[in-house]
């Protein structure tokens, strides 16, 4: 254990003056001296529960923070907290002496703010701690990828399935079968059974299915019905599935009620030869579920065949994915496996929409982003790491222009095959925070066209265009529309709206910003959804303002180059 000469304690146990001047900042001590005392001790005593949980490996516990880390929300106006367990009665004690030492204590801190997990307690006071807005996608619990896997009865889904698990052998998952959610046969049921259509969609408890699939995607444990195929009903006990990273639910009709389809981030479709199903039902329903020979055959002809025609197969067309040979076929799962894996590593948003792009995080990034958003960071150091900021993201949204293969005979005479750079292409800032970008895309692309456009904006709505100076063949080239903050969303429907009308094809746009808020993102995905967005961080929501808590103007950027000039 490593002794702290300045404050004669030992880091093991670290001292409440020197966990809090770690992790404020001076708006964070100006709003957190606004909480009454009982507050600021109820929400300690949270965090701290929270923290416990996680460093024990609770299921309940945030999946996505690690064990050594837990941090409370990127915005400097909600308290943020690390929290070590051991410090929690001094700070209690503290506490509860004399509510003006809390004031004390937080004003004697500064330094470095932490962002991560959003730590909300009902009755705070809003004036001066307002929770951002937020959709449920980002709330603190990490969204779950939710794979569905459809086709006709032993098309091969189950060994799909089971190979996709062995291949995320890194991630939690948990495999939820349709066939659970039969409905119990009544007794006149029971007794012509034989005249029973397991394969129409009536037959399965959708409801149920819905309720476990939404309680899954929030995080909370289930019960899967255990449905026994030789009684036809629901057994005890149930199955008690926990939340997990991916969850793929499997099933002949999953795809046929467009509520289950919408849970879905991608839905597979198993398409198998008929014969080959054949084969294998008779296989499947004679050693597994205690069928003679004669009793399948006629349920096929009579009942599998009909259903599939009427309602399986026409659901084909929902699929993103269609893989023929089932389990046979290892490219295709080699390739969804992948893609799984890429999106695991994604912002939640990203999973909705595929034309939001978040460039990858690292420490350097989330370093930069810290600084920009410290209240206590020189205007000098603002401007250096926003301007490296939006470096990256030009540099990443270039990525995504098309390119021509073009081949080029090197100075020692070898053939080089290479690309060639899309040559049809302009920036458009909107005034005045988009201007900030516009160095950043002139050392990138040498010579390239920016034009303007000037939104006024007040509060939510309201926004009026203004002023426009755009390349006159601007329908003709890729666009590169520079704002580096993406709140509401409205000013950015505005420019693009202005831009269609001008002409330019909506797959041409790509919007750079270095911070997105949600609901911007929702606005401008929903309404634009050919064109890429690509950003450097998502917000965690607006303030009450409708803006994003960065505490620092892009504006500053501008004022110090005209300065320069």
């Amino acid at each position: 254990m490593v002794a702290d000469p300045s404050s004669g304690r030992s880091s093991g146990r670290e001292s409440t003056s020197a966990l809090v001047e770690r992790t404020s900042s001076f708006a964070l001590r100006r709003r957190c001296c606004s909480l009454s005392l009982s507050q600021l001790q109820h929400r300690v005593r949270r965090i701290a529960i929270t923290h416990r949980s996680e460093a024990v490996g609770d299921d309940l516990a945030p999946s996505h923070l690690s064990p050594c880390t837990a941090a409370a929300t990127r915005d400097l106006g909600d308290l943020s907290l690390l929290i070590s367990g051991p410090w929690l009665p001094e700070l209690e004690a503290q506490t509860s002496m004399n509510p003006k030492s809390v004031e004390d204590l937080l004003e004697s801190s500064a330094g470095v703010h932490f962002s991560g997990l959003l730590l909300d307690e009902p009755g705070l006071i809003k004036s001066e701690v307002e929770q951002p807005t937020t959709s449920n996608t980002e709330s603190s619990h990490r969204q779950p990828f939710v794979i569905g896997v459809a086709g006709g009865a032993a098309s091969g889904k189950t060994s799909v399935c089971n190979m996709i698990i062995e291949q995320l052998h890194d991630q939690r998952v948990v495999l939820v079968n349709q066939d659970s959610f039969y409905y119990d046969l009544t007794e006149e049921e029971l007794s012509r059974v034989q005249d029973y259509n397991f394969d129409h969609p009536d037959a399965f408890d959708t409801e149920k299915l819905l309720i476990c699939m939404e309680n899954l995607k929030r995080g909370q444990a289930v019960d899967i019905p255990n449905y026994d195929f030789k009684t036809y009903k629901n057994i005890l006990p149930a199955r008690k599935v926990n939340p997990s990273h991916v969850i793929i639910l499997e099933g002949i009709l999953i795809f046929h009620d467009p509520r289950v389809r919408e849970l879905m981030n991608m839905k597979i479709f198993v398409d198998t030869d008929a014969d080959v199903r054949l084969a294998r039902r008779i296989r499947l329903d004679t050693a597994e579920k205690g069928r003679d020979i004669g009793t399948v055959l006629d349920q096929y002809s009579k009942f599998v065949k009909p259903a599939f025609d009427d309602f399986i197969q026409p659901t084909k067309k929902y699929a993103d994915i269609i893989i023929p040979r089932g389990g046979d076929n290892h490219v295709a799962i080699d390739l969804i496996v992948q893609h799984i894996h890429t999106k695991l590593g994604q912002h939640d948003l990203c999973k909705i929409y595929s034309n939001l792009y978040v460039i990858q995080s690292t420490f350097q990034i989330r370093g930069m982003h810290t600084l920009i958003r410290d209240a206590e960071t020189t205007t000098h150091d603002f401007i250096f790491y926003a301007d490296r900021l939006i470096r990256l993201v030009v540099e990443h949204g270039l990525g995504h222009l098309p390119f021509k293969e073009k081949q080029v005979i090197t100075p020692t005479g070898s053939v080089y095959t290479g690309v060639d750079f899309c040559k049809r292409l302009c920036g458009i800032s909107v005034i005045r925070s988009g201007e900030s970008m516009e160095n950043a895309l002139r050392a990138c692309c040498k010579g390239i066209k920016i034009g303007k456009i000037l939104i006024h904006r007040e509060g939510d709505n309201g926004q009026q265009l203004i002023y426009q100076n755009l390349p006159k063949d601007i329908s003709d080239r890729h666009v590169l529309l520079l704002d580096p903050i993406l709140g509401t969303g409205n000013s950015a429907v505005q420019a693009i709206t202005l831009l269609l009308q001008k002409g330019v094809q909506e797959s041409n746009i790509i919007f750079l910003n270095l911070i997105s808020a949600p609901q911007g993102v929702h606005t401008v995905c929903k309404k634009f959804p050919r064109i890429k967005i690509v950003t450097s961080e998502i917000e965690i929501g607006l303030n009450e303002d409708f803006r994003v808590c960065t505490y620092s103007s892009f504006g500053l950027i501008i004022q110090a180059r005209g300065n320069k000039k």
